[in-house]
């Protein structure tokens, strides 16, 4: 399993080891130095999460011991020949005891340097093919991509991306001279003595043009897609399938309702929203909002199906987890359980400020949103320092003002190209494999989203998750 410790990662790492004990070993491919750090980051950042309570629980004091007995963490960096791995003897027995590979390696950042995404996001899976390739007991390669790799109109089919043609048909897509161009990018930059910051900044909006160029959204997703091409021109040497979930969320209600690490999309608005730091929105109501959201332990619980189901030989090798075909849930009805939410369960901020929210201000296309940035935030800002800010408390006002501001652009500039999507995921090939599942199974691994009572899950599960982790991490800072 090649994969940094992540939520999605954890959950799949819980799920096995509670579905299949018997499971002879979890190779976790983890970024570290030597495998003493490995064993520490999966030490502290997998196995003593609360995520794994039932399974103290039933191991008692046994726990540790069996947990290292099934998951050997590995030294090692997807964007690396040879996956990183120095120690050949340990890349040898991976070779020789490998039957599934899952590579979930990636970065997340939609604003991501371009050197950075092309090495992890498209050059990790050429690595882990490679990887997949030399395994004498392989049975499966998935390779964990997302939705937005495939963000058109109308019903977005379960349907491969091929290298040498760009989302919009517009232009030749080459690979390797991506891979060139960044290169020489960086090597211009450096050459030039410009500053970390500076490379950094420029390495960041290069990876915007070349995604603008041909025809994606932001560096994260145009380099995902990239990753796809390469892992679809292995698909005659080796069983390569891949599935594309929407934005994964907090579980549903495995281990345990949920549980979350981190926040992103939805949970951006969300949090942001709730805090009383983001008034503003971009998002077209009427859609359904699929694109930002679908429970860890769904995706997982699809991943799990594909491994056990896929047939062998079979044509299919996407497959698409959401719900805007099977159980669609529109952002207007989002921002209603939003204002709902923190009217009956209001934030309290650092200070002790109870935070009373108004609903929130949602519109349909960028223009008009800077238009209300302008009178709400740039004009009232510029008045601000024409008058001076003697007092402290209009320097505190200022920055507040501001601080809203950068926030509320910044989340409406990465995110409007999923919060203004209109198109639909098809996931025929998934309910064809629920389809070939016993009832037994089913119960096991449930992965249709058609069962999600959204309400229910965003009021009582997903949002209070959410502030509970924000609140913790705030808590941390404070330390």
């Amino acid at each position: 399993m090649a994969a940094d410790p992540v939520a999605t990662t954890n959950v799949l790492v819980e799920k096995i080891l509670r579905l299949q004990p018997q499971v002879k070993r979890l190779y976790l491919l983890v970024r570290a130095g030597h495998q003493v750090s490995a064993q520490k980051r999966v030490e502290s950042e997998i196995q003593q999460l609360q995520l794994f309570e039932s399974l103290r629980e039933k191991y008692q004091a046994h726990f540790s011991s069996w947990f290292w007995s099934k998951v050997y963490p590995v030294a090692g960096d997807v964007s690396v020949k040879t996956l990183g791995i120095g120690n050949a003897v340990l890349a040898e027995d991976m070779v020789k005891e490998t039957n599934i590979v899952i590579h979930m390696a990636a970065t997340v950042n939609f604003r991501e340097r371009y050197d950075t995404a092309l090495a992890i996001n498209t050059m990790g899976v050429k690595h882990v093919m490679e990887f997949a390739s030399r395994c004498a007991k392989l049975e499966l390669v998935l390779l964990a991509s997302t939705a937005i790799v495939n963000l058109g109109k109308g019903i977005m089919l379960e349907k491969p991306l091929h290298q040498y043609r760009s989302y919009d048909g517009q232009s030749d897509l080459d690979i390797s001279e991506e891979m060139a161009f960044a290169e020489a990018k960086l090597k211009e930059l450096v050459c030039s003595n410009a500053s970390e910051d500076t490379i950094r900044r420029t390495m960041k909006k290069i990876g915007v043009q070349r995604a603008r160029k041909f025809g994606w959204a932001n560096a994260y997703a145009f380099t995902k897609a990239m990753g796809e091409m390469l892992a679809y021109e292995h698909r005659s040497r080796l069983p390569v399938v891949i599935i594309r979930p929407t934005a994964t969320i907090s579980t549903w209600k495995e281990p345990f309702p949920g549980w979350i690490e981190g926040v992103n999309t939805i949970d951006i608005w969300v949090t942001n929203y709730g805090k009383g730091l983001m008034k503003f929105l971009v998002g077209d109501i009427t859609n359904a909002i699929d694109i930002v959201r679908v429970p860890a332990d769904i995706v997982v619980n699809a991943m799990l199906c594909i491994v056990n189901c896929h047939p062998q030989g079979s044509s299919d090798m996407i497959y698409h987890i959401g719900s805007s075909t099977r159980n669609p849930f529109k952002i207007h009805e989002l921002m209603h359980l939003m204002c709902r939410y923190f009217s009956e369960k209001p934030y309290t901020n650092g200070e002790g400020d109870v935070v009373m929210v108004k609903p929130p201000n949602v519109q349909a296309a960028m223009a008009s949103f800077y238009e209300l940035m302008d009178i709400h935030y740039k004009v009232p800002l510029q008045d601000m320092l024409r008058h001076e800010l003697s007092a402290a408390i209009d320097h505190n006002r200022y920055n507040q003002l501001k601080r809203e501001y950068n926030l509320t652009v910044t989340v409406a500039e990465t995110y409007w190209p999923m919060a203004l999507f209109k198109g639909r995921f098809d996931d025929s090939n998934m309910q064809r494999l629920i389809m070939m599942m016993d009832e037994k199974d089913r119960e096991l691994i449930p992965c249709d989203t058609k069962f999600i009572n959204w309400e229910k899950y965003l009021m009582e599960t997903h949002i209070p998750g959410v502030m509970e982790y924000e609140s913790r991490a705030a808590a941390r800072a404070r330390l």
